[in-house]
């Protein structure tokens, strides 16, 4: 399906999205079940009776669209012509997402580049160059519009194009420094945010986005990064997604380069130069697959082994896993496992995120 949206359609969308205990798999899940957004939100009461998560009113997101439009945003669902296309390439891919800016941005071939809050001199510099020259070989820079490497990379492409993926509302920028970036981004390249209007980010949230800045790029650049940096986690889900994780090296006795260089030991790319990276994709308009099986194919018909809920909710925890890791784990059908987590976390035993991953419970917006 790739259709554009009615106004009461996107308000069914969006309050089917916007409800509490809802991530994206259960969400497409079950839009499969249902056909539409409506038919889903009058099924909730039926599928969890003992707690039924409730949908915001069709008022309050009436008023999320208009105040969107005021400041020349918008929603977009991921089953929309204008929804970034890698994004919508993932299994369970954002049900909406606010865009300022210009989408067309993110059709067009895109790079991440991220890394260090508290880059070196020599990152922030290496960051806005790479940036520029990508710029100029006909890229979009993404990144997580971040103190130090993020920022840098913005400034290097916003002349050509840039994508500053937010962890909050789009009314709600963070860190505060970069709040005249961002307004130079909304206004030549493109800001997008998963979360409502009005949503304050908390730590928890970063790494969601982070699925996001990965799951809109071709490959992930990593400039300068600890150990245990959500520049990482970045680097793990474009893996995942079967996007190239690329680094720069950097000195062992910085311990900003310890993450970066590690992933170079575990097979990411050693790049140094924006000639590096187009050299490293290759074709530019090929991916490598995306995870094996579809999540939503038509096994609905297929019970659930016995047992297989208890299975699941034991395995989940703070660390995202994909779905289809878990089905090989338990050794059920993806499908299957799709219902079980859509059931769990109706009733407030799960999370899911972008990209079709999992996770426990409170790792969702508003959790």
């Amino acid at each position: 399906m790739n259709r554009t949206l009615s106004r009461p359609e996107r308000v069914a969308w969006a309050r089917l999205a916007r409800t509490p205990r809802i991530g994206p798999i259960s969400f497409h899940r079950l839009i499969a079940r249902w056909r539409t957004a409506s038919g889903a939100l009058d099924a909730l009461p039926h599928l969890e009776r003992a707690n039924p998560p409730k949908p915001p009113t069709a008022d309050h997101i009436e008023r999320e669209l208009d105040a969107l439009e005021a400041m020349s945003a918008r929603l977009i669902a991921s089953c929309e012509p204008d929804y970034p296309p890698l994004l919508q390439q993932l299994d369970a891919p954002p049900p909406m997402i606010a865009l300022r800016g210009e989408a067309a941005l993110c059709a067009k071939p895109t790079i991440a580049i991220i890394g260090a809050r508290e880059g070196s001199a020599a990152a922030l510099v290496l960051a806005e160059q790479m940036a520029r020259d990508l710029g100029k070989a006909g890229f979009v820079v993404v990144s997580g519009l971040a103190r130090g490497v993020d920022a840098a990379a913005h400034r290097g492409a916003l002349e050509t194009g840039t994508v500053a993926v937010l962890a909050g509302g789009l009314d709600q920028p963070y860190p505060p420094q970069n709040l005249k970036l961002h307004d130079a981004i909304a206004e030549r390249g493109a800001v997008i945010s998963e979360a409502p209007l009005g949503f304050t980010a908390r730590a928890r949230d970063f790494p969601r986005r982070n699925h996001v800045i990965s799951g809109l790029s071709r490959g992930v650049v990593v400039i300068e990064a600890a150990l245990r940096s959500g520049s990482l986690i970045t680097a793990r889900a474009a893996a995942e997604q079967g996007r190239d994780v690329m680094a720069v090296p950097g000195s062992p006795l910085d311990h900003r380069a310890r993450g970066a260089n590690a992933l170079i030991k575990t097979g990411a790319t050693l790049v140094e130069t924006a000639d590096d990276v187009i050299t490293a994709l290759g074709d530019a308009a090929a991916l490598r697959p995306l995870s094996p099986g579809p999540l939503f194919a038509e096994a609905d018909a297929t019970p659930a082994p016995p047992g297989l809920a208890g299975k699941i909710a034991d395995l989940l925890s703070s660390t995202p896993i994909h779905v289809n890791d878990l089905a090989r784990l338990v050794q059920a059908p993806a499908g299957a496992v799709a219902a079980v987590l859509m059931e769990l976390e109706l009733s407030g035993a799960a999370a899911s995120l972008p990209g079709g991953y999992a996770a426990s419970a409170n790792a969702a917006y508003g959790a």
